[in-house]
């Protein structure tokens, strides 16, 4: 086998390989040798079958494989003379076209092929002691513990009809027939029957349950809404649209006493009980709310931090999933109104920097790793498949055999799980310090960044 190296520009690594002739019958040679002794072939004794006879039937088969093999072992030698860090698989040429590769098969001449790698930048992590982040933290007070059990107390609350020609208040539950329009004509999804709504529950657009304050079991109301721009259905975005609504009922709230028996509905002894894990329910939020912050601002200085060349190839596939996920949002839910001013090539520029992004992350964060010695060990996957599967009740078996028969579905759950204990070494390392924010603070969306993770 000769190797010769052709390029070196980057992360692009080109190396020219020729597999000598005599070489390649060598190994078809053997091939054929091993099948003669377990061949059973008609008009031969078992182990009887002239060589010449087996190459004419399987040569050409036995060659294909001989070559596949070649090449697969061409490859992994420049990878471990080189000492090459690979990105992603190598792409190959073959410069002699088909006619050589034809000769190759028959044994009749030598086989040649260009093989590209894409290699892996390497760079310094240096320390990290010139980074320090804040880390947001809010308390858990009295106040938000019995919001919490309102809202409980609000999911079983039960009403009671009011007297016939009472109006409609503000928590009422009403039961409508609606039929939504759109310059006169029915549009398809406005139309529902026995719908409940509790007026005040923000459940339908904006100015729909006001308009049917006031309103009385029997009435008919003509009410007329604008959908906001930002609307999921994009045919009804920002129109104007009329409602023909029956009210078919009126129902008051009865009072909910919060009480013990009312936490016995929910499982529990007593009402301290329920507050008592309302109030663990709502620290484990906020504990998760702070980390999300605090990750991503050291995802933010550490993309600061480094520069250096991306592999093309990993790019292109993280843009391509992107973009792929992007497309889908808008056909189902139209553009984003963010974007309407935008050309695509200027929305798939910002998106290529978000690939960009991820891959540079996620690169520096494998780095970090691999030094720190972070690992991910099988109990680790087992309990993630497991979490997966009981989110599918039912179908908990097929879900088990999904990962463990799909490496990449498997990969897909390890590389959070790994991101995250790089994460929490970092937060070892780097100077820290808490600040007491308000719940709003902390639980506000900060501009959109993408996680390093896939």
């Amino acid at each position: 086998m000769q190797v010769t190296q052709t390029l070196s520009e980057g992360l692009k690594q080109e190396f020219k390989v020729v597999l000598p002739a005599g070489d390649l019958a060598a190994k078809l040679e053997t091939q054929l040798a091993e099948m003669r002794a377990k061949a059973q072939i008609k008009g031969f004794r078992p182990g009887k079958a002239p060589i010449s006879h087996l190459k004419k039937l399987y040569g050409k088969s036995l060659m294909s494989e001989v070559l596949q093999e070649a090449v697969n072992e061409a490859n992994r030698k420049i990878v471990d003379d080189n000492k090459l860090r690979i990105a992603a698989e190598p792409k190959l040429d073959f410069p002699g076209g088909q006619d050589e590769v034809e000769k190759a098969l028959e044994a009749a001449g030598d086989f040649s092929f260009v093989v590209t790698f894409e290699t892996l930048p390497s760079f310094e992590l240096g320390s990290f002691d010139d980074i320090s982040l804040e880390r947001p933290i809010a308390p858990v007070t009295d106040e938000d513990v019995e919001k919490s059990v309102q809202a409980l107390a609000d999911r079983v609350r039960e009403y009671e009809p009011k007297p016939e020609g009472a109006k409609a208040e503000k928590n009422d539950k009403l039961t409508i027939d609606f039929t939504g329009k759109l310059d006169g004509v029915a549009f398809e999804g406005g139309t529902g029957g026995d719908v409940d709504l509790v007026l005040g529950s923000g459940s339908f657009i904006p100015g729909f349950e006001e308009q049917l304050e006031g309103a009385a079991a029997g009435e008919q109301r003509l009410v007329k809404v604008r959908f906001p721009d930002e609307y999921s259905a994009k045919n009804l975005a920002g129109k104007d649209a009329e409602f023909d609504v029956t009210v078919k009922s009126v129902a008051a709230p009865k009072a909910t006493e919060i009480d013990d028996e009312f936490a016995k509905k929910y499982g529990f002894d007593s009402l301290d009980a329920l507050k008592t894990a309302v109030r663990g329910n709502l620290e484990a939020d906020f504990d998760k709310a702070s980390r999300d912050k605090f990750k991503r601002a050291l995802l933010d200085a550490l993309d600061a931090r480094y520069k250096f060349e991306l592999p093309a190839s990993l790019v292109e596939n993280e843009f391509a999933g992107i973009w792929r996920e992007y497309e889908a949002e808008r056909k189902r839910a139209g553009q984003p109104e963010a974007e309407a001013d935008k050309s695509e090539d200027e929305t798939r520029a910002e998106y290529r920097a978000i690939a960009e992004r991820r891959v540079r992350l996620g690169l520096v964060l494998a780095e970090i790793g691999q030094k720190a010695g972070v690992t991910v060990e099988e109990k680790d996957l087992t309990d993630a498949v497991v979490e997966r599967a009981r989110q599918f009740p039912g179908q908990e078996k097929e879900v088990w055999d999904f990962y463990r028969k799909n490496e990449n579905a498997l990969a897909s759950l390890r590389a959070p799980i790994y991101e995250e204990r790089v994460v929490a070494h970092l937060a070892g390392i780097v100077a820290v310090s808490d600040k007491t924010v308000t719940r709003e603070e902390l639980f506000a969306e900060d501009e959109e960044k993408p996680s390093a993770a896939a």
